[in-house]
C-alpha cells in the first residue's frame, strides 16, 4: 500500500468529519490521552513490551485487545461505526492504517480522559490534535455530534450532559501512525506498578514515564454501589482483593484466571469509586 493512498484515506476521513463539525478551535493546551491496561497481553506479548518492540500504538483491529467492546473486524460494530463516521474512508484499509482511539482530556483528569479503558495512559503531543477527529458521546452510541481541532463544539455539549463519570469523555480518533518517539509526550502509570515488570517494561518505550496518584478502593466501601454493575461483581471484587483493597496491580494479577468480561466490571468499580481525581 502506497503512502499516497494511506494519506488520501486519512484526508478523506478528516475532511468528512470537518464538514460535520462546528464550534471554536480546541485549546492547544488540552491533550488527547489513550487509556489502557499496561499489564495485559497483546498478540501474546506483554502490551508494553509489544509497544517497545513495535514503536507504534495500534488499534484493536491489529492488537485484538481492549477494555471496551471487541468488535474490530470486517463487518463488526466498530468497523460499521468507522464506516459511517468516516464516510467509508477505511472500509478497505489494512488494519495497521485504522485510527486509534483516545479521548480529549478537557476535564484535566490526572489518570487520563477515559479511565474506563485502563489505569495507564499515553499523553499525546499537541500536534496530534491536527490529525484527530472527535465525537460525543462514544462512537458506540451512534453519535450525531462531531469535532476537529479547528471546530470543537463538543466540550460545551459534554459539560451540559449528565452521564456517568466513566462515560463523560469526548472520544478522539487519531489518524495516521502513532509513534511513541514522535507523538507521545509521556506514559503515565498507576503507582501500584512501582517496582514491577510493568515499570521495567515502561523504561524501554523511549518516552518519558510519569506516575499519577493512583486508583485504590476498599471493597467494603463499594457495598452501597451494588446496583452499579451488579452484586456478582462485588463478590468477585472481594475474592480478588488483597487485605480488602483493590488497585490496578491486583486486578492485573487476576487477569490470567478471571473471565475478562467480569474483570472489566470489577475495574469499572475501581475506576468509578477509587479514582485519583483531577490535576
Amino acid at each position: 500500500m502506497t503512502t499516497a493512498t494511506s494519506r488520501a484515506r486519512r484526508e478523506r476521513a478528516l475532511g468528512h468529519v470537518a464538514g460535520l463539525a462546528s464550534g471554536p478551535p480546541v485549546n492547544p493546551a488540552l491533550r488527547v490521552t489513550i487509556n489502557f491496561h499496561p499489564d495485559r497481553l497483546a498478540r501474546g506479548r506483554p502490551v508494553l513490551l509489544a509497544l517497545a518492540q513495535d514503536g507504534v500504538y495500534y488499534s484493536q483491529f491489529v492488537t485484538r485487545i481492549g477494555n471496551g467492546r471487541l468488535s474490530a473486524f470486517s463487518g463488526g460494530d466498530r468497523w460499521r461505526w468507522e464506516s459511517r463516521i468516516f464516510n467509508g474512508a477505511y472500509d478497505d484499509a489494512p488494519a495497521e492504517e485504522r485510527p486509534v482511539y483516545g479521548a480529549l482530556n478537557f476535564r484535566h483528569y490526572v489518570a487520563g480522559a477515559a479511565p474506563r479503558f485502563g489505569s495507564a495512559h499515553l499523553r499525546l503531543r499537541t500536534h496530534t490534535q491536527r490529525r484527530s477527529t472527535f465525537c460525543y458521546p462514544d462512537s458506540a452510541f451512534e453519535p450525531a455530534d462531531f469535532g476537529t481541532a479547528a471546530r470543537m463544539g463538543l466540550i460545551e455539549l459534554a459539560r451540559a450532559d449528565d452521564r456517568d463519570a466513566l462515560d463523560d469523555y469526548i472520544e478522539a480518533q487519531v489518524h495516521g501512525p502513532l509513534r511513541l518517539d514522535r507523538d507521545v509526550e509521556a506514559l503515565v502509570l498507576d503507582p501500584s506498578h512501582h517496582g514491577t515488570e510493568v515499570a521495567d517494561a515502561a523504561r524501554q518505550l523511549g518516552c518519558p514515564v510519569e506516575w499519577h496518584p493512583g486508583f485504590r478502593v476498599a471493597v467494603g466501601d463499594l457495598a452501597e454501589h451494588a446496583a452499579y454493575r451488579g452484586q456478582e461483581y462485588l463478590d468477585l471484587a472481594a475474592r480478588i482483593a488483597q487485605n480488602g483493597i483493590l488497585d490496578p496491580r491486583i486486578l492485573g494479577q487476576a487477569a490470567d484466571h478471571v473471565d475478562p468480561h467480569s474483570l472489566k466490571r470489577v475495574w469499572h468499580y475501581l475506576a468509578r469509586f477509587g479514582p485519583p481525581g483531577t490535576a
